[in-house]
Protein backbone atom coordinates (compact mmCIF):
# COMPACT_ATOMS: atom_id res chain seq x y z
CA UNK A 1 0.00 0.00 0.00
CA UNK A 2 0.95 3.60 -0.44
CA UNK A 3 0.91 5.82 2.61
CA UNK A 4 1.21 9.55 3.13
CA UNK A 5 2.13 10.54 6.68
CA UNK A 6 0.27 13.34 8.40
CA UNK A 7 3.04 15.80 7.60
CA UNK A 8 2.87 19.27 6.03
CA UNK A 9 1.93 19.25 2.35
CA UNK A 10 4.81 21.56 1.43
CA UNK A 11 2.43 24.38 0.55
CA UNK A 12 0.58 22.14 -1.91
CA UNK A 13 3.16 22.58 -4.70
CA UNK A 14 5.36 19.87 -3.18
CA UNK A 15 4.42 16.68 -1.39
CA UNK A 16 6.25 13.54 -0.36
CA UNK A 17 4.97 10.04 0.33
CA UNK A 18 6.54 6.83 1.55
CA UNK A 19 6.59 3.66 -0.54
CA UNK A 20 7.32 0.41 1.22
CA UNK A 21 9.69 -1.85 -0.65
CA UNK A 22 9.18 -4.66 1.86
CA UNK A 23 11.45 -5.88 4.60
CA UNK A 24 14.63 -7.84 5.15
CA UNK A 25 15.40 -10.05 8.15
CA UNK A 26 18.81 -10.27 9.78
CA UNK A 27 20.45 -11.56 12.93
CA UNK A 28 20.10 -8.97 15.72
CA UNK A 29 23.79 -9.09 16.65
CA UNK A 30 25.09 -7.78 13.33
CA UNK A 31 25.51 -4.18 14.60
CA UNK A 32 27.97 -5.31 17.27
CA UNK A 33 31.39 -3.67 17.03
CA UNK A 34 34.03 -2.44 19.46
CA UNK A 35 31.62 0.25 20.72
CA UNK A 36 29.05 -2.18 22.10
CA UNK A 37 28.57 -5.76 23.27
CA UNK A 38 26.11 -8.55 22.40
CA UNK A 39 24.55 -8.18 25.84
CA UNK A 40 23.99 -4.45 25.35
CA UNK A 41 22.49 -4.98 21.90
CA UNK A 42 20.09 -7.58 23.27
CA UNK A 43 19.12 -5.19 26.06
CA UNK A 44 18.49 -2.32 23.62
CA UNK A 45 16.41 -4.57 21.37
CA UNK A 46 14.36 -5.82 24.32
CA UNK A 47 13.82 -2.22 25.46
CA UNK A 48 12.02 -1.58 22.15
CA UNK A 49 10.15 -4.93 22.34
CA UNK A 50 12.14 -6.26 19.41
CA UNK A 51 12.65 -10.01 19.59
CA UNK A 52 14.93 -12.46 17.80
CA UNK A 53 16.32 -14.80 16.69
CA UNK A 54 16.03 -12.54 13.65
CA UNK A 55 14.70 -9.01 13.48
CA UNK A 56 13.42 -7.12 10.48
CA UNK A 57 14.31 -3.82 8.94
CA UNK A 58 12.22 -1.90 6.46
CA UNK A 59 13.37 -0.98 2.98
CA UNK A 60 11.67 2.31 2.16
CA UNK A 61 11.62 4.63 -0.84
CA UNK A 62 10.07 8.07 -1.17
CA UNK A 63 8.02 9.61 -3.95
CA UNK A 64 8.12 13.38 -4.26
CA UNK A 65 6.03 15.65 -6.47
CA UNK A 66 7.80 19.00 -6.63
CA UNK A 67 4.94 20.59 -8.54
CA UNK A 68 7.01 20.34 -11.71
CA UNK A 69 8.64 16.93 -11.58
CA UNK A 70 7.93 13.49 -10.17
CA UNK A 71 10.97 12.36 -8.21
CA UNK A 72 11.66 8.95 -6.69
CA UNK A 73 14.29 8.69 -3.97
CA UNK A 74 15.82 5.20 -4.11
CA UNK A 75 14.36 2.30 -6.06
CA UNK A 76 14.43 -0.53 -3.55
CA UNK A 77 15.88 -4.01 -3.80
CA UNK A 78 13.80 -5.77 -6.47
CA UNK A 79 13.75 -9.51 -5.71
CA UNK A 80 17.49 -10.14 -5.57
CA UNK A 81 17.44 -10.43 -1.75
CA UNK A 82 14.34 -12.58 -1.53
CA UNK A 83 10.53 -12.51 -1.80
CA UNK A 84 9.98 -10.19 1.18
CA UNK A 85 11.41 -7.32 -0.88
CA UNK A 86 10.85 -5.77 -4.29
CA UNK A 87 7.58 -3.88 -3.87
CA UNK A 88 8.53 -0.27 -4.64
CA UNK A 89 7.18 -0.34 -8.21
CA UNK A 90 4.05 -2.25 -7.15
CA UNK A 91 3.29 0.41 -4.58
CA UNK A 92 4.16 3.22 -6.97
CA UNK A 93 1.48 1.82 -9.27
CA UNK A 94 -0.93 1.36 -6.37
CA UNK A 95 -0.49 5.07 -5.69
CA UNK A 96 -1.72 5.77 -9.21
CA UNK A 97 1.56 6.34 -11.04
CA UNK A 98 3.33 4.57 -13.85
CA UNK A 99 7.14 4.16 -13.71
CA UNK A 100 7.32 5.96 -17.06
CA UNK A 101 5.99 9.09 -15.33
CA UNK A 102 9.02 9.36 -13.03
CA UNK A 103 11.25 12.20 -14.19
CA UNK A 104 14.15 11.79 -11.78
CA UNK A 105 15.43 9.03 -9.50
CA UNK A 106 17.78 10.22 -6.76
CA UNK A 107 19.95 7.47 -5.29
CA UNK A 108 21.21 7.75 -1.71
CA UNK A 109 23.97 5.23 -2.44
CA UNK A 110 24.69 2.30 -4.72
CA UNK A 111 23.99 -0.67 -2.45
CA UNK A 112 21.73 -3.27 -4.01
CA UNK A 113 18.79 -2.71 -1.70
CA UNK A 114 18.60 0.85 -3.04
CA UNK A 115 19.34 0.35 -6.76
CA UNK A 116 18.32 -3.19 -7.78
CA UNK A 117 14.83 -1.86 -8.46
CA UNK A 118 16.14 0.37 -11.25
CA UNK A 119 16.21 -2.56 -13.70
CA UNK A 120 14.19 -5.62 -14.65
CA UNK A 121 15.65 -8.23 -16.98
CA UNK A 122 18.42 -5.81 -17.84
CA UNK A 123 16.02 -3.08 -18.97
CA UNK A 124 15.31 0.26 -17.27
CA UNK A 125 12.24 0.26 -15.06
CA UNK A 126 12.06 4.07 -15.28
CA UNK A 127 12.62 4.61 -19.02
CA UNK A 128 12.12 8.39 -19.01
CA UNK A 129 14.00 9.21 -15.81
CA UNK A 130 17.42 10.66 -15.20
CA UNK A 131 19.23 8.78 -12.44
CA UNK A 132 21.40 10.82 -10.09
CA UNK A 133 24.14 9.43 -7.86
CA UNK A 134 26.95 11.12 -5.95
CA UNK A 135 30.16 11.24 -7.98
CA UNK A 136 32.07 9.54 -5.16
CA UNK A 137 29.73 6.52 -5.24
CA UNK A 138 29.77 6.37 -9.03
CA UNK A 139 33.59 6.46 -9.01
CA UNK A 140 33.72 3.68 -6.42
CA UNK A 141 30.97 1.19 -7.29
CA UNK A 142 30.98 1.60 -11.07
CA UNK A 143 34.75 1.55 -11.52
CA UNK A 144 35.93 -1.87 -12.84
CA UNK A 145 39.41 -1.35 -11.41
CA UNK A 146 38.08 -0.68 -7.90
CA UNK A 147 35.74 -3.66 -8.19
CA UNK A 148 38.55 -5.95 -9.29
CA UNK A 149 40.58 -5.07 -6.19
CA UNK A 150 37.68 -5.53 -3.78
CA UNK A 151 37.45 -8.59 -1.49
CA UNK A 152 35.72 -11.58 -3.03
CA UNK A 153 32.71 -11.34 -0.71
CA UNK A 154 32.19 -7.73 -1.82
CA UNK A 155 32.19 -8.51 -5.55
CA UNK A 156 28.41 -9.17 -5.76
CA UNK A 157 27.70 -5.68 -4.41
CA UNK A 158 29.76 -4.10 -7.17
CA UNK A 159 28.01 -6.22 -9.79
CA UNK A 160 24.57 -5.19 -8.52
CA UNK A 161 25.48 -1.52 -8.79
CA UNK A 162 26.98 -1.95 -12.26
CA UNK A 163 24.02 -3.97 -13.56
CA UNK A 164 21.58 -1.36 -12.20
CA UNK A 165 23.43 1.53 -13.82
CA UNK A 166 24.25 -0.06 -17.18
CA UNK A 167 21.06 0.61 -19.20
CA UNK A 168 20.85 4.19 -17.96
CA UNK A 169 24.52 4.82 -18.74
CA UNK A 170 23.96 3.44 -22.22
CA UNK A 171 21.02 5.79 -22.71
CA UNK A 172 22.94 8.79 -21.35
CA UNK A 173 20.57 9.07 -18.39
CA UNK A 174 23.05 8.38 -15.58
CA UNK A 175 24.10 11.63 -13.93
CA UNK A 176 26.42 12.45 -11.03
CA UNK A 177 26.73 15.31 -8.58
CA UNK A 178 29.66 16.29 -6.39
CA UNK A 179 28.15 17.18 -2.98
CA UNK A 180 25.57 19.49 -1.42
CA UNK A 181 24.07 20.50 -4.76
CA UNK A 182 20.50 21.36 -5.70
CA UNK A 183 19.60 18.54 -8.10
CA UNK A 184 16.08 19.68 -8.96
CA UNK A 185 14.31 22.80 -7.71
CA UNK A 186 13.47 22.25 -4.06
CA UNK A 187 15.65 19.18 -3.54
CA UNK A 188 19.35 19.42 -2.63
CA UNK A 189 21.84 16.67 -1.89
CA UNK A 190 23.38 16.47 1.59
CA UNK A 191 26.75 14.74 1.78
CA UNK A 192 26.70 11.94 4.38
CA UNK A 193 29.77 9.80 3.63
CA UNK A 194 30.97 6.75 5.50
CA UNK A 195 28.37 4.09 4.88
CA UNK A 196 29.59 4.38 1.28
CA UNK A 197 32.01 6.96 -0.14
CA UNK A 198 29.23 9.04 -1.69
CA UNK A 199 26.34 8.21 0.62
CA UNK A 200 23.95 11.17 0.46
CA UNK A 201 20.74 12.46 1.91
CA UNK A 202 18.30 14.79 0.18
CA UNK A 203 16.83 17.92 1.72
CA UNK A 204 13.37 18.85 0.49
CA UNK A 205 12.42 22.48 1.01
CA UNK A 206 9.27 24.42 0.24
CA UNK A 207 8.95 27.79 1.92
CA UNK A 208 9.94 27.32 5.54
CA UNK A 209 9.10 23.61 5.54
CA UNK A 210 11.83 21.00 5.21
CA UNK A 211 12.25 17.24 5.16
CA UNK A 212 15.63 15.48 5.18
CA UNK A 213 15.56 12.04 3.58
CA UNK A 214 18.78 10.72 5.04
CA UNK A 215 19.24 7.27 3.48
CA UNK A 216 21.07 4.79 5.70
CA UNK A 217 22.15 7.01 8.59
CA UNK A 218 20.38 4.56 10.92
CA UNK A 219 19.91 0.86 10.17
CA UNK A 220 18.78 -0.38 13.55
CA UNK A 221 16.48 2.09 15.31
CA UNK A 222 16.65 0.20 18.60
CA UNK A 223 20.44 0.45 18.78
CA UNK A 224 21.83 3.37 16.81
CA UNK A 225 19.70 6.22 18.16
CA UNK A 226 20.67 5.37 21.72
CA UNK A 227 24.23 4.42 20.74
CA UNK A 228 25.11 6.44 17.60
CA UNK A 229 28.73 5.34 17.97
CA UNK A 230 27.79 1.80 16.87
CA UNK A 231 28.77 1.03 13.27
CA UNK A 232 27.61 -1.86 11.09
CA UNK A 233 29.46 -4.37 8.97
CA UNK A 234 28.23 -2.83 5.71
CA UNK A 235 29.88 0.56 6.36
CA UNK A 236 32.73 1.10 3.92
CA UNK A 237 34.38 3.48 6.41
CA UNK A 238 33.03 2.81 9.90
CA UNK A 239 34.80 5.71 11.59
CA UNK A 240 33.47 8.19 9.05
CA UNK A 241 29.98 6.66 9.13
CA UNK A 242 29.83 7.12 12.91
CA UNK A 243 31.06 10.71 12.66
CA UNK A 244 28.46 11.46 9.98
CA UNK A 245 25.66 9.90 12.04
CA UNK A 246 26.61 11.90 15.14
CA UNK A 247 26.79 15.11 13.13
CA UNK A 248 23.43 14.64 11.41
CA UNK A 249 21.62 13.48 14.54
CA UNK A 250 22.84 16.56 16.39
CA UNK A 251 21.73 18.78 13.51
CA UNK A 252 18.23 17.38 13.05
CA UNK A 253 17.58 17.33 16.79
CA UNK A 254 18.71 20.94 17.20
CA UNK A 255 16.84 22.20 14.13
CA UNK A 256 13.80 19.96 14.79
CA UNK A 257 13.99 18.84 11.18
CA UNK A 258 11.57 16.20 10.01
CA UNK A 259 13.55 13.26 8.66
CA UNK A 260 12.95 10.08 6.71
CA UNK A 261 15.12 6.97 6.57
CA UNK A 262 15.22 3.97 4.30
CA UNK A 263 15.63 1.46 7.13
CA UNK A 264 13.45 3.03 9.80
CA UNK A 265 10.11 1.31 10.55
CA UNK A 266 7.69 2.20 7.76
CA UNK A 267 6.92 4.91 6.79
CA UNK A 268 10.26 5.88 8.34
CA UNK A 269 9.31 9.52 8.84
CA UNK A 270 9.51 11.46 12.10
CA UNK A 271 11.67 13.58 14.36
CA UNK A 272 14.78 12.98 16.44
CA UNK A 273 14.92 14.09 20.07
CA UNK A 274 18.10 14.38 22.14
CA UNK A 275 17.84 12.02 25.10
CA UNK A 276 20.57 11.35 27.63
CA UNK A 277 23.85 10.75 25.85
CA UNK A 278 22.05 9.68 22.70
CA UNK A 279 18.81 10.27 20.88
CA UNK A 280 15.24 9.01 20.60
CA UNK A 281 13.15 8.38 17.50
CA UNK A 282 9.71 10.02 17.40
CA UNK A 283 7.73 8.61 14.44
CA UNK A 284 4.91 10.54 12.82
CA UNK A 285 1.34 9.32 12.82
CA UNK A 286 0.19 8.16 9.43
CA UNK A 287 -2.71 6.56 7.67
CA UNK A 288 -3.51 5.09 4.25
CA UNK A 289 -4.78 7.30 1.46
CA UNK A 290 -7.99 5.91 0.01
CA UNK A 291 -10.00 6.85 -3.06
Amino acid sequence: MYYSPNVPDYQAEMWAGALTGGRIDYHPLWPVDENTTPKEVQSLLARMFVQGPKVQTAVNAYLVNTGRQLVLIDAGAAKLFGPSLGYVVDNLKAAGYDPAQVDVVLITHLHGDHVNGLVADGKPVFPNAEIWSAQADTDFWLNPEVAAKAPKDAQPFFKMAQDAAAPYQKAGRWKSFKADEEIVPGIASVAAPGHTPGHSGYLLASGDRKLLIWGDIVHNHAVQFVRPQVAIEFDVDKKQAVATRKKLLARVAKEKLMVAGMHLPFPGIGHVRAEGKGYAWVPVEFGPIRD
